[in-house]
């Protein structure tokens, strides 16, 4: 990250195909469109554009800068992994009714100290998902052309793991556990709680698309930020952070 940019994590090496969506679960309740397949497969498509462009992002910046990371951010253990296809995907018992759609407004990570605003991320004329500001350490953001969190499908929220002057909001992802939560306040007044599913890292060259991004029945969200290991000679890191969480209570 050249001055004013943060160092930012790399993508994978091939785009996100749509197929990865297909079959999305809609509940009739909260999204209008299910009786519209021809339109929903289009928003699912710009989806699954826009889910890479956010692991593209991470690809770009990093070769701006001259500033390396102050020190490794923590990286999930192997307990932390997935033990198959997130099971709330396939088991609805599993999971809270979904929310009806509203805007998330915090993401509040209590295991981690984390309560950073979050704002709507979209793309660019270039399909480029814009990245929250890196003057502000302390702040997200999630997909908001995507799901909400705690409606059906899988809600999107992306943050840097450092900036040029420090540690930034998603730093410390790669230390949660299996069972931690992870609270979203929304515009409505609902806060939806999410319990940790796992926490995985998942290197460039082996993206796991459909696991990460897949067709789900119930309220899944996934927190995405950057580890793996850091290049220096390229200045980037290797890979991204993924916390995998689900739906399991509302205050």
């Amino acid at each position: 990250m050249a001055g004013s940019r943060a160092p930012t994590c790399p993508g994978p090496a091939t785009r996100l195909s749509p197929s990865a969506f297909d079959g999305l679960a809609v509940d009739e309740r909260t999204h209008p469109m299910q009786d519209a397949p021809r339109e929903f497969r289009a928003r699912v498509s710009r989806a699954a554009q826009t889910v890479t462009a956010v692991l593209l992002l991470c690809w770009a910046m990093p070769l701006l800068s001259g500033i390396e990371p102050a020190g490794p951010p923590p990286q999930p253990g192997a307990a932390q992994a997935l033990l198959s296809r997130p099971a709330q995907a396939d088991d609805a018992t599993s999971a809270h009714p979904p929310l009806p759609p509203a805007p998330p407004t915090r993401v509040i990570i209590p295991t981690i100290a984390v309560d950073a605003p979050l704002m709507g991320l979209a793309t660019d004329q270039d399909g480029q998902l814009a990245a929250p500001p890196d003057s502000d350490r302390n702040l997200a953001g999630w997909y908001q052309d995507g799901t909400p969190p705690g409606s059906i499908g899988t809600a999107i929220l992306a943050g840097h793991v450092d900036t040029a002057t420090g540690p930034a909001a998603f730093y410390a992802l790669g230390a949660l556990h299996k069972g931690d939560t992870i609270h979203i306040p929304r515009t409505d007044g609902i806060t939806g709680i999410f319990t940790v599913d796992a926490v995985e890292v998942h290197p460039i060259d082996d993206f796991p698309d459909t696991q990460v991004y897949g067709p789900s029945s119930t309220p899944q969200l996934r927190l995405i930020t950057c580890g793996g290991g850091y290049d220096k000679k390229a200045r980037r890191y290797l890979g991204n952070v993924v916390v995998y969480a689900h739906l399991t209570h509302q205050t």
